[in-house]
């Protein structure tokens, strides 16, 4: 018994060790930068309104307030020694400057919508460079241009645009809170992509901090660079502090149209059509469908419901003949139409009223649950014999989504090499999977639930390699846990899905601008020499 309670004695010995260790440690990390961010700045004083550590009383609401997805709000999620809200350019210079002579990981966080929380989350010691104080946006009208500054909101984007024009808008994202800086450099496709290309295409010039602190525009970067920053994530090269994009004219005149149907009013054909005809439409028609699952009243358990749901770059008077000549299954008469402003429209999308003023556009917070999600990429119809299967799948579950999205028009004119983001020509649609849950006992059940999903889509979706979305970042694809020194062999088991054909030359973009592989995280781009 007396051995017992030795051999307990020295586990809790070893704990308390182990904690006051960690603990010395961060108080000597936290030291160190805090005395290497005052001394690198003209007016010290400045540290206290930029820097938090965990001792700040708004540390916690801090992190949290960009966390999107929350089963990475848990206790046991490793926390960042510092957050960096920074006020101009020299803060983040300086930030960089001293993290490296400290050890620290940097992660950056513009809106916090990365689906795996790479941005505020670290298995090694690593502060947060938030963004969300630098939130500029300069329109130039005449120019048909606009400077956006990286911790921006696509809706304050939305919002601003609309402000000064009815007839220009942005092809980006549909949720308003998704952040400049990660949206435009992981590609960022939205309702009006199929006319235009993605916010990615429409970026004409750059700024970003570098890892030995200067700020470089698109010519001081050079193309390589400026290449690879858009659609490769900006996360692996430094930290984009804004973009100047390129306005697009959209008219006074928009039209939107929804259109729900389940398995019992014959939703399968209506789907199989859809897939043969909605990446063939004119640019001008974004036709998605979503699917979810639903009560049904015909044999009272559960059914999926398919939504076909478009926006058209017009009036219905215009769409209705070609939704006719195109899809007349579908049924739409006049009277199933809706005529709006462009603005309206991002409203409609984000899910708000069209009624609703578009100063809600401005809301930064938005309440989310935990969730899990993943991407393809379909280059040829699903049989129905595939479809039957995964409507199979999808009842299991209580709130799955499939977002369905048509590519197509412009996507198909623009080269997969123009830029990182290579799904384009021979891409019909996209998919987005995900599913909600509330808590945090249930998440090993619905994350096992979506691999299954995605093991039994395999035969229906893009091969050699099998795409994913950058954006839609997933960790199933494959990550290195705490090891900056992974191979460019090793990453390629992500790295080819996202980019295909262009990730050997991000690799080699890297290892010009970061030898040293101080800008990682788990799913980055590794330098790759000659």
């Amino acid at each position: 018994m007396a051995h017992k309670y030795i051999k307990l004695a020295l586990l809790l010995i070893t704990i308390f060790i182990s904690i006051f260790s960690e603990t010395s440690t961060s108080v000597e990390l936290e030291r160190g930068f805090l005395e290497c961010f005052s001394s690198g700045l003209e007016n010290s004083n400045s540290t206290a309104a930029v820097i938090f550590t965990k001792n700040s009383s708004s540390y916690a609401s801090l992190l949290q307030s960009s966390i999107r997805n929350l089963r990475f709000m848990n206790n046991s999620v490793p926390k960042p020694y510092l957050i960096v809200t920074p006020r101009g350019l020299v803060h983040i210079q300086t930030a960089i400057t001293c993290s490296l002579k400290q050890g620290l990981q940097v992660r950056v966080r513009s809106g916090g919508h990365d689906y795996e929380g790479l941005s505020y989350v670290s298995d090694v010691p690593f502060l947060i460079i938030d963004l969300m104080n630098l939130r500029s946006i300069s329109i130039d009208i005449n120019d048909e241009s606009a400077w956006v500054q990286a911790g921006a909101t696509l809706g304050e984007l939305y919002y601003a645009i609309a402000n000064v024009s009815k007839v220009h808008g942005f092809p980006a994202g549909s949720c308003p809170t998704v952040g400049i800086g990660g949206h435009l450099s992981g590609g960022g496709f939205g309702t009006i992509f199929r006319k235009y290309g993605l916010a990615a295409d429409n970026v004409i010039d750059a700024e970003m901090v570098d890892v030995h602190g200067n700020l470089l525009n698109r010519t001081l970067m050079g193309e390589d660079l400026f290449w690879a920053i858009r659609g490769g994530g900006g996360s692996s090269f430094g930290v984009i502090t804004a973009f100047k994009v390129k306005l697009v004219p959209v008219p006074p005149t928009v039209t939107i149209f929804n259109v729900p149907k389940t398995l019992d009013q014959g939703v399968g054909t209506l789907f199989q059509k859809w897939q043969t005809i909605a990446d063939k439409l004119p640019g001008e028609l974004f036709l998605h469908s979503v699917m979810e699952v639903a009560n049904s009243s015909y044999n009272g358990g559960k059914t999926v419901i398919v939504s076909f749901t478009g926006l058209y770059l017009g009036t219905a008077e215009n769409l209705l003949p070609l939704m006719q000549n195109n899809f007349e299954e579908l049924g739409l008469q006049l009277n199933n139409f809706t005529e709006m402003s462009r603005i309206q429209s991002v409203l409609y999308f984000a899910g708000y009223s069209i009624n609703e003023s578009s100063d809600i556009l401005l809301q930064r917070n938005q309440t989310f649950r935990s969730f899990k999600a993943k991407s393809d990429y379909v280059t040829e119809p699903i049989p129905i014999a595939g479809l039957e299967g995964l409507w199979n799948i999808l009842v299991e579950e209580n709130t799955p989504v499939l977002i369905l999205t048509p590519y197509g028009g412009r996507m198909s004119e623009i080269s997969g090499s123009e830029t990182p983001f290579p799904h384009r020509n021979g891409s019909i649609y996209a998919i987005q999977y995900l599913v909600y849950w509330d808590s945090n006992e249930e998440t090993p059940k619905h994350i096992d639930w979506m691999r299954r999903l995605y093991a039994y889509m395999e035969p229906y979706v893009s091969k050699g390699p099998r795409g994913a979305y950058l954006n839609y970042r997933d960790l199933d694809l494959g990550m290195n846990r705490g090891n900056t020194n992974y191979t460019y062999e090793e990453a390629k088991s992500w790295g080819l899905k996202y980019f295909k054909f262009n990730f050997e030359r991000l690799a080699r973009v890297k290892g010009e601008v970061d030898p040293g592989n101080f800008f990682w995280h788990e799913q980055s781009i590794p330098p790759l020499f000659d």
